[in-house]
This record gives C-alpha cells, structure tokens and sequence, in this order.
C-alpha cells in the first residue's frame, strides 16, 4: 500500500499511522491509536526489566542436623524455581574453625544436592569464620526438583494432625 493511501484510511478511522518496523524492506507501519500504541511498547519494556533475579540467602552450620539441612535444601530449590540466585552460607563457630574440612563437606553436598537446579557461580570460598557459594537457577526446561515439597512439613498439617489426636483422646 502507498504511503498516501495509508494516511488516507487512518485519518478517515480517526487512528494514527505508526510505523512499526523501519528497518525492513520495505518499512512496516500499522494503522493503531498512537497512545495506546505507546503504553504497549511501554508495558512489554517493563516486564523485560521486570526479570531481574533476587539474591536468596540460607545459612548453615558444621553440625547441622540431617532434618534442618533437608528443610534448608528444599527451601533452597524453591528459591532457584522462582528464578532467584541463592547464596549458600556454611558459619563457623569458636573451635568448629578447627574443622574446616566438615564445612568443606557440607558445602560439596549442597553443591551436589542442588545440582539439579543450579550451576555454581561463585565456587565456594572462605571469607573470615564462613565459607560462601553463589548458585545461579539453570533454565527453567533443564530445572529438576530432587526433594520433592510432599515431604515438606507444612503449618496447616500439623495442625490437623493435633486436631485429630484431640479427637482420639475425647
């Protein structure tokens, strides 16, 4: 369509000729209304900007019990599936520095553990009385929960579970 015609038809529905493409060949234009136009190439920008990942952070210890290191390792997967980095922190405390090599083990066995889920960024690395590691999520199609969230003890059954022994004992 000539340019004259296209002008044409827009004014005639009260709309604008916007073009859409200037690069190709030939250039592309759309007949649209130019402010709602606008708004649309405004909201698709946001929602690119809108993907930044936030740093999640859990903590552990030298002598962490088998329980709490699943609880944390589950909450750490769910933190890598909604697409955030995580930054595992193994603590030393008082004479726990002269163990350095059972943090080492614990850091390799969540580093291992998450795998699935996460590449390593950040290997990790002793700061002061801590070891730090960074875990960046993979792409969500190659992601992989290893601990899946029916073992994951929630608020509401527990509770039910106590409103059933109360039952019992009645």
């Amino acid at each position: 369509m000539k340019l004259q015609d296209a002008l044409r038809k827009a004014q005639g529905l009260g709309l604008d000729l916007v073009e859409v493409a200037p690069n190709a060949n030939p250039p592309v234009c759309r007949i649209v209304d130019f402010g709602k136009f606008r708004y649309e190439v405004a909201k698709q920008e946001k929602e690119k900007k809108g993907n930044t990942s936030k740093l999640k952070e859990i903590k552990f210890r030298v002598n962490i019990d088998e329980h709490d290191y699943m609880t944390k390792i589950r909450r750490g997967e769910q933190f890598l599936d909604k697409g955030n980095k995580l930054k595992v922190q193994l603590q030393f405390r008082g004479r726990e520095m002269a163990h350095k090599d059972l943090g080492d083990a614990v850091m390799r066995r969540v580093k291992a553990d998450l795998s699935t889920m996460a590449a390593v960024e950040m290997e990790p690395k002793q700061i002061g009385k801590s070891i730090n590691m960074t875990l960046s999520p993979l792409p969500a199609a190659k992601r992989k929960r290893k601990f899946s969230l029916a073992e994951n003890d929630t608020d509401e059954d527990e509770h039910d579970e106590e409103a059933e022994h109360d039952e019992d004992e009645d």
